[in-house]
């Protein structure tokens, strides 16, 4: 049977020729354009005899393999005695340092070249010619060597055979993993309640290559109604790999446990956790160079044997597996984990590796039409996190000192972070010379060309600097600037450019209100896209600003729990909007009071801001000495929260009421199943505090949609409310309650919002009705 490989030139040179050391000393981003130019420049200065940039490909029977190796050669010289293939190569070291030998990748790429050339032209001897060029000074240096198409051939064949161990292991790990998929039944006995019906959804939308937004309450299964046919559709040929998307670390478990339970059925997938550089770095600091690691230094050398082993002994490559192996090869962990992705069915990430344009894994994401899955959880997040990751800002203050530091030993520099200063102080004059805020849907132009200028600047700089005391901080500096310069190709009509005056100081931010668009381009890149949650509420708007259309899926879901285990009560006479909150803050407290009171045990009492969760608190401990309160702090560490949450563990027939905020670290991705937690007061409808942001969002999407408020204040808020909400009953066993506190619950506008397992909430004018509801409720 024939095995199918298609290879690029360079992929098939630098995976089995890498080696040396992973330096990330800085060399500057604006490279690749200038490497462009540098290849333009070279190839213009030949004559007619000089074709530039000509395709090649081969197709290669080898054992029982069909390769296809596909490049581009930079250019091709015919002359009257010889032909000679040409590798452009550009660079910023002084060309005097360079020999022949200076880098064997880029021989080999030119053999590769030569080799198919050769064969195709039936060409018995030609010449390889390797041209550097200098950026900074428009030098070149060329290194010419003459080969016979028989050692061309001997080259070439050695490469293919090193790369053929690899594509057979890939090759036969295929046919196992399509097998095991195929036998694959689903994990569990039964399907709960709406889970095979999520589950069909999935795979019909992949199948049809859409989208689709579905809410599903806790309980469903929503993890394993996701992957489960995703990895069916990688067995049928459908895709070749699944992006399991989450926004916070914690709950990645969730998609490991799924696999695992499909492993434990028969299933061998390759799975991989990618974890932050910051996070799974093994060196006492964060330092990418053979100088300061040792795991950068040789990387490269060992690295190929690390992927071998791991791949060959372990199917889930979770946090602990790659730092495992890579302290066995002594290779950097990062980028092993990157590079084993390329092997991974299932990649679990951040949102920010298949999103963010700084940060995305650009090896699985150059081109549209990729048969890639992308599943989101927790995909209510994925708003403000894309708005963030869309949206960039700077500040005048640098500008003004580093001006100032550098003006003594580069005046250059230093006028360079001069003109930039100027150009923020003039519109800091026109826009926000006698006001704090102001926004304009227009670009501001003027400001881009002193920042490029200082760039590239800083650029030479900071390659010429790197023993400077300051090196660390410049370059720093240099990325929030190149980002902002990044971020400025985006801009549209979904934009606005944002103003603060802070004091003396001013941020300009190009703010992102609207990410849909950048987000529908970026789904284009893979086949589908599943986005789910328990609170996608409403529906229509989510897939308004998650970059979905009217022909993409939405599906919702009834909770599976018993509806009897839940009691809602909502408390409307009282108004926790800001200019009341001071009268009723004592009302607040009596409710808390009378709703803990009927049953012992553990419960979260959830506010919109520290300063009311903490006035609400101080009365609350003050009148009940007897009860044992705990509160969310503004800054916890991850022990700290770990021993907020071990609390909830104690046996114990005392009552414990923990404080929190909204939309915090307690109010979503936290499971206390059975008695850990049995209730929880929700004080006010979330609204995202009213800031400039905000109604900038209010008026962009009132004038697109006229649902501005709904859009910037309501929706945001409710799910906030709704993510609380979801922490009383999380298993089929628990029983709980919940006490909504705000007159606006009470409205037809927001009950239009409540889930439909929230029909038979009750309502409580006073503290006697409460009581006489949760009596009832805890007596049954």
């Amino acid at each position: 049977m024939s095995k199918q490989i298609k290879v690029s030139v360079r992929n098939l040179v630098e995976f089995v020729l890498r080696s040396g050391d992973i330096d990330n000393t800085f060399v500057g981003s604006t490279r690749a354009a200038e490497g462009t130019k540098a290849h333009q420049k070279v190839q213009n200065s030949y004559g007619e005899e000089y074709t530039p940039e000509v395709a090649l490909r081969h197709i290669l029977n080898y054992e029982d393999f069909t390769i296809e190796i596909e490049g581009r050669a930079d250019g091709i010289l015919k002359t009257d005695e010889n032909i000679i293939i040409d590798e452009i190569k550009s660079t910023i070291r002084p060309l005097d340092e360079l020999d022949e030998d200076y880098n064997k990748l880029h021989w080999a790429q030119g053999k590769c070249y030569g080799y198919m050339y050769a064969k195709e032209n039936k060409i018995e001897k030609l010449e390889i010619q390797l041209t550097y060029f200098n950026i900074e000074s428009e030098e070149m240096k060329k290194f010419i060597k003459c080969y016979t198409f028989k050692e061309l051939e001997e080259f070439f064949l050695g490469l293919i055979e090193e790369y053929v161990e690899w594509a057979n292991m890939t090759f036969y790990w295929q046919m196992v993993r399509d097998a095991a998929i195929k036998e694959l039944s689903f994990p569990f006995k039964n399907y709960r309640k709406g889970q095979r019906k999520l589950a069909v959804a999935v795979y019909e939308t992949i199948l049809n290559e859409k989208n689709l937004f579905a809410q599903a309450p806790t309980g469903i299964g929503k993890t394993i109604s996701t992957i489960f046919p995703s990895i069916k559709a990688i067995g049928e040929d459908i895709a070749s790999k699944v992006f399991y998307l989450t926004a916070k670390t914690i709950t990645r478990q969730a998609a490991l446990n799924s696999i695992e339970q499909m492993a434990w059925k028969g299933l061998r997938i390759k799975s991989i956790v990618i974890t932050a550089k910051e996070k799974i770095c093994l060196n006492e600091e964060v330092k990418c160079n053979p100088r300061d690691c040792p795991y950068a230094k040789g990387h490269y050398d060992r690295v190929n044997q690390a992927i071998m082993d791991v791949l060959e002994k372990q199917d889930m490559m979770t946090r602990e597996i790659i730092v495992e192996y890579a302290k066995i090869h002594q290779v950097c962990p990062f980028e092993f984990s990157l590079d084993l992705s390329l092997w991974s069915d299932v990649i679990i990430c951040d949102y920010n590796y298949v999103f963010d344009p700084n940060v995305r894994l650009k090896r699985f994401f150059e081109g549209n039409g990729n048969d890639y899955i992308f599943l989101i959880d927790e995909a209510h997040n994925l708003v403000d996190r894309s708005r963030d990751m869309f949206s960039a800002q700077i500040t005048k203050d640098p500008f003004l000192k580093y001006k100032r530091l550098f003006k003594e030993k580069f005046p250059n520099i230093a006028k360079a972070f001069n003109n930039c200063n100027n150009a923020m102080n003039k519109v800091k004059r026109e826009h926000v010379s006698n006001k704090d805020f102001y926004y304009q849907k227009e670009e501001i132009i003027d400001i881009y060309s002193p920042i490029n200028k200082l760039i590239k600047k800083l650029e030479e700089w900071l390659i010429n600097e790197k023993g400077h005391e300051l090196h660390e901080e410049i370059q720093e500096l240099y990325f929030e600037i190149l980002r902002f310069i990044k971020i400025a190709d985006f801009y549209d009509n979904r934009y606005v450019t944002y103003i603060e005056r802070m004091g003396k100081d001013m941020l300009l931010k190009l703010f992102c209100i609207d990410p849909s668009y950048l987000l529908s381009e970026i789904l284009k890149k893979g086949r589908a896209a599943i986005f789910f949650s328990a609170t996608l509420t409403p529906l229509d708007y989510y897939r308004d600003v998650l970059g979905g259309d009217e022909e993409d899926y939405i599906i919702r879901f009834l909770s599976p729990f018993p509806k009897d285990n839940l009691c809602l009560l909502v408390g409307d006479t009282i108004s926790t909007k800001y200019k009341d909150r001071d009268k009723t803050y004592l009302n607040v407290v009596k409710y808390i009071e009378e709703y803990v009171s009927q049953k012992k045990g553990n419960y979260f009492v959830f506010f919109p801001s520290y300063k009311y969760m903490e006035q609400v608190y101080l009365s609350f401990a003050d009148r009940n000495p007897d009860i044992r309160t705990i509160i969310q702090e503004s800054f916890m560490t991850e022990e700290d929260r770990e021993k907020f949450l071990n609390r909830f563990n104690l046996e114990t027939e005392d009552t414990m009421v923990a404080f929190a905020v909204l939309g915090g670290i307690f109010s979503e991705g936290i499971d206390l199943i059975g008695d850990k937690l049995i209730g929880a007061v929700i004080v006010g409808v979330g609204l995202p505090q009213i800031c400039f942001e905000r109604d900038i969002i209010r008026e962009y999407f009132q004038s697109e949609n006229e649902l501005g408020y709904e859009y910037a204040y309501m929706y945001p808020g409710m799910n906030k409310v709704l993510q609380a909400a979801g922490r009383v009953i999380r298993s089929e066993k628990d029983k709980g309650a919940i006490l909504l506190i705000d007159e606006r619950f009470g409205t037809i506008k927001y009950k239009r919002l409540y889930p439909k397992e929230w029909s038979h909430n009750k309502r409580v004018s006073n503290s006697k009705f409460i009581r006489v509801k949760l009596m009832e409720f805890w007596k049954n």
